[in-house]
């Protein structure tokens, strides 16, 4: 058993332009980590949680994330906190996969 589990989640994942690979890294109760793996010209779209915080981990590439009408290129690493109720969202502005999780908690 590894430790790890974000190789095993992420290395296969390979977006077309356009698309959006997921894989879900964490899952209990109170938690879940899910990577995004983001094509040239991919989006996840914005959206909010208003029960719970949404923490971006930019783990490659560099994509941009979107946080309540602000948006930023943000290079691997990097940490963006999404409060409860923030508009939040990314998109793949280059042509390489970009690769970021999202940590929610607490789950309802």
């Amino acid at each position: 058993m590894t430790l790890d589990r974000y190789a095993d989640a992420v290395d296969d994942l390979d977006p077309a332009p356009g698309e959006v690979e997921t894989a879900e890294l964490v899952v209990t109760d109170d938690v879940l980590v899910k990577a995004f793996a983001l094509g040239p010209d991919a989006a996840v779209d914005p959206h909010e949680h208003a029960d719970a915080t949404n923490v971006f981990h930019v783990i490659e590439g560099e994509p941009t994330v979107v946080r309540e009408g602000t948006e930023a290129a943000l290079a691997a690493p990097a940490v963006v906190p999404n409060e409860r109720g923030a508009v939040h969202g990314a998109r793949n502005d280059t042509d390489e996969r970009a690769v970021l999780t999202a940590s929610l908690c607490p789950l309802s």
